[in-house]
């Protein structure tokens, strides 16, 4: 029997999971993907989230950053500084080609989903690479700057500045006139089970979750949430910050506040075993940390035994 699965990804815990995953199932495999996070830098269309996805699918990430394709070079990126074009991301040469590519299609005409998967058939990738939405939805994150409120782009946020801000709250512009991808409601429907992966619960699954039809669709089916915080510490980035903006607590509670309505099984690290008691839904407790390819096949094959 095929059993298709939908994952729920932004662009570092989630794809660590993914490069376990690819290795059970191909055809099979949905991967959404958050596009709260694009932005113009120039000319290039920069979707971060869902080219790490497919860097990561293709087996061409960079895993010391978990951005950008494996040994690229930077030429075009140190000659535009010299000219006194600071981009603020470091863009590698072959990774710009590919901005290049989503650019050129998208001034075309075409739609974001049209494109990725021109992409995904470029890189001979069998998963499907989805995105939440065709429309734009920007996160934004509101923050006291000398004393004045001020609405940062994501861009700004972690790039610029290093999330080294206070944190007030966290909005998804444009999301009331926003639609979901229909590729990716259709993907949800035919899944035999959704797997919200290890992503920051705010700017990477919040995006996705805050279409009510993903969400609706999500709450008819089995749904797997692998937690991306141990203790009170999220395994990387911003998360523990954001959550608190939001009124959640930086810890496995708080993720389980997050996704309480959707969440049947719990995936939380056996450090956090003495918490399992405590949620209102199955609880498993295992090694969540990632650090080496035997971890990320024997926690994807855990999560697949569940399914």
């Amino acid at each position: 029997m095929i059993i298709i699965l939908t994952v729920l990804s932004g662009g570092t815990g989630t794809p660590k999971l993914l490069q376990g995953l690819k290795r059970f199932l191909s055809e099979e495999l949905n991967i959404i993907v958050n596009t709260a996070e694009d932005t113009w830098i120039n000319d290039l269309y920069v979707s971060p989230d869902v080219d790490t996805v497919l860097y990561t699918l293709a087996d061409l990430i960079n895993e010391d950053v978990w951005y950008g394709r494996r040994d690229d070079t930077f030429t075009t990126h140190e000659t535009l500084k010299a000219f006194g074009i600071d981009e603020l991301l470091r863009i590698g040469d072959k990774d710009r080609a590919l901005k290049m590519h989503k650019a050129y299609y998208l001034k075309k005409g075409y739609k974001l989903c049209e494109i990725i998967d021109m992409e995904r058939e470029l890189f001979n990738i069998k998963a499907k690479v989805l995105p939440m939405s065709d429309d734009r939805v920007e996160t934004k994150i509101l923050t006291k700057l000398n004393g004045k409120l001020d609405l940062l782009k994501f861009h700004d946020f972690w790039v610029k500045r290093k999330g080294n801000v206070d944190v007030i709250d966290v909005i998804y512009e444009n999301i009331t006139y926003a639609k979901p991808c229909e590729k990716a409601l259709r993907a949800i429907e035919k899944s035999k089970a959704i797997i919200i992966g290890p992503s920051n619960p705010i700017t990477s699954i919040g995006p996705i979750l805050a279409f009510d039809e993903i969400r609706e669709g999500i709450s008819k089916k089995k749904t797997i949430v692998v937690s991306p915080i141990v203790g009170n510490s999220p395994i990387s980035g911003p998360a523990g910050k954001l959550m608190r903006a939001k009124g959640y607590d930086s810890s496995i509670y708080g993720i389980y506040e997050f996704y309480k309505d959707l969440v049947d099984i719990l995936i939380i690290d056996i450090s956090d075993k003495d918490k399992a008691k405590d949620f209102d839904c199955e609880v498993i407790t295992t090694n969540i940390i990632m650090r080496t390819l035997e971890d990320k096949l024997r926690l994807a094959k855990e999560i697949l035994e569940l399914v």
